[in-house]
């Protein structure tokens, strides 16, 4: 049975571990979010050398383990006088690795809008600017939102690996708070309860955010069509 008085005991300690797993994951997206997009753009630049690079650092990025990269970062850039804090390599990690992700997200929604879509705002003198903010981004947006927000849930669940780097998150809490009292059962479920939680709250705001901006003409509800 869980012990209700223990686990208000340590649930301060554990929301100050909630506080650090949600900046994690909202500056690991934001970083994410700039560098899938200037990902996304170096993969369709004219100058192949910068197509080959941005492709390769895909590759490279989703081709290896993210705790892989966190200890790399952690403990063997200092060697060569690179060094952060952990919460700080944590975030930049978070987001170099997401970012490769949401690169190929960018590039399906860009590739997704029609030819005709491109070569009509073209035929009308509009310049590259007007282009992607007024044509191009309003049609490729809609779809690219719930892959973008599963990852935004994804993230969030990527981050008790920051533990590994000292990074004490909810899930670092929890095993701080195992270590010393030796009880397991309170600690975890309290932290899997948490992030159940904010999990399930993202989730409805992602869904609140894809109906916000569903494409017009789109059906206004799920199911059958009843006749």
């Amino acid at each position: 049975m869980l012990d209700f008085g223990f686990i208000e005991q340590f649930l301060p300690t554990m929301m100050k571990g909630l506080e650090i797993t949600v900046e994690a994951t909202l500056g690991g997206y934001a970083i994410a979010l700039i560098v899938g997009l200037v990902l996304a753009l170096g993969r369709r630049s004219k100058i192949r050398a910068v197509r080959i690079v941005c492709r390769l650092y895909i590759d490279f990025m989703r081709c290896t383990p993210l705790l892989v990269q966190l200890y790399f970062a952690f403990y063997v850039l200092p060697s060569f006088g690179i060094r952060f804090e952990a919460l700080t390599t944590g975030i930049l990690v978070l987001g170099l690795n997401i970012g490769a992700y949401v690169a190929e997200v960018y590039r399906a929604g860009i590739d997704a809008v029609p030819v005709g879509q491109w070569e009509a705002a073209r035929s009308l003198g509009l310049a590259s600017v007007p282009v992607w903010s007024l044509v191009i981004m309003p049609q490729a947006l809609p779809p690219m939102l719930p892959p973008l927000g599963n990852m935004l849930i994804g993230l969030f669940k990527e981050t008790p690996l920051l533990a590994a780097i000292t990074v004490i998150d909810v899930f670092g809490s929890a095993n701080s708070i195992a270590g010393l009292t030796y009880r397991y059962t309170e600690p975890y479920t309290a932290a899997a309860i948490i992030l159940l939680a904010v999990s399930l709250i993202a989730a409805m705001l992602v869904r609140r955010m894809e109906w916000r901006f569903r494409p017009p003409g789109a059906a206004t509800r799920t199911g059958p069509t009843r006749r």
